[in-house]
């Protein structure tokens, strides 16, 4: 098996011409990717401490709902079971006047 000795010359160019592109193109590519994942890292964890922000406020005025609650439980029931009581509300379908 004969070796063509243009092989080496044209493997070496090509090798030259594989390092320019991987160092022009695809170099800046991963850095730009790396950037995009570390700038929506960064709004992920922004949004997760607003969430949390939002979820203090919210168990606060369930707490203070539940004090509420608490505090006129026996009201709340009270008309709760009187509103039971009521006899039920006849509905009746209006007619459409021609």
């Amino acid at each position: 098996m004969d070796i063509n000795p243009l092989i080496i010359p044209i493997l070496g160019i090509s090798c030259g011409f594989l390092a320019v592109f991987g160092g022009v193109f695809v170099l800046p590519f991963f850095k730009l990717k790396q950037r995009q994942l570390e700038l929506n890292a960064q709004n992920v964890a922004e949004k997760a401490a607003q969430y949390a922000s939002k979820q203090g406020i919210l168990e606060e005025r369930v707490a203070v709902l539940e004090r509420i609650i608490t505090d006129q439980g026996y009201s709340v029931a009270k008309e709760i079971e009187e509103l039971r009581s009521l006899p039920p509300k006849s509905v009746t379908p209006q007619q459409d006047l021609i």
